[in-house]
């Protein structure tokens, strides 16, 4: 007698070799995931680094808008405020130096999460900083500094 063995045929995939694929795409579709969400932190401080240096551009020249007034010291700032509030309308009292502070530092508030700012008068130099918080809960404050002469 002879003995015949069947042949064994395969027809597609096993349930393994499906298995090891959805875990292969499950692991990619994660780090997409994952750099998709870094892409857009990075996207989201880079705004904030640029808005941040708009506005210290946007106070300096109006500082040389008023050049005068700046030389004199009526754009010499306290310091940073500790807890900005964007307001609701911006205060038009005062000299054309007190409404640029007051505009400025409504822009700042409003634009960058607890966005400060301060202007520090050395001569006809000064330095203007911008603070916020990009942290996300993790990080210390950003700040961005720039020193002018008018």
């Amino acid at each position: 007698m002879q003995l015949m063995t069947p042949l064994l045929r395969q027809r597609g995939f096993s349930l393994i070799e499906s298995l090891v694929a959805m875990v292969v795409l499950a692991i990619g579709l994660l780090g997409m995931a994952e750099l998709q969400s870094t892409a857009m932190q990075l996207n989201s401080s880079a705004y904030q680094r640029t808005q941040a240096t708009n506005l210290a551009y946007d106070i300096i020249d109006r500082m040389r808008a008023n050049r005068q007034a700046a030389l004199a010291g009526a754009y010499d700032d306290q310091g940073l405020a500790t807890d900005p509030q964007c307001p609701t309308a911006t205060p038009a009292s005062g000299d054309l130096a007190t409404r640029d502070i007051q505009h400025w530092r409504a822009a700042l508030a409003c634009t960058l999460p607890r966005g400060t700012g301060s202007i520090v008068r050395n001569d006809d130099s000064f330095t203007v900083t911008v603070q916020w918080d990009d942290s996300r809960g993790e990080d210390p404050a950003q700040q961005f500094t720039m020193t002018s002469s008018l």
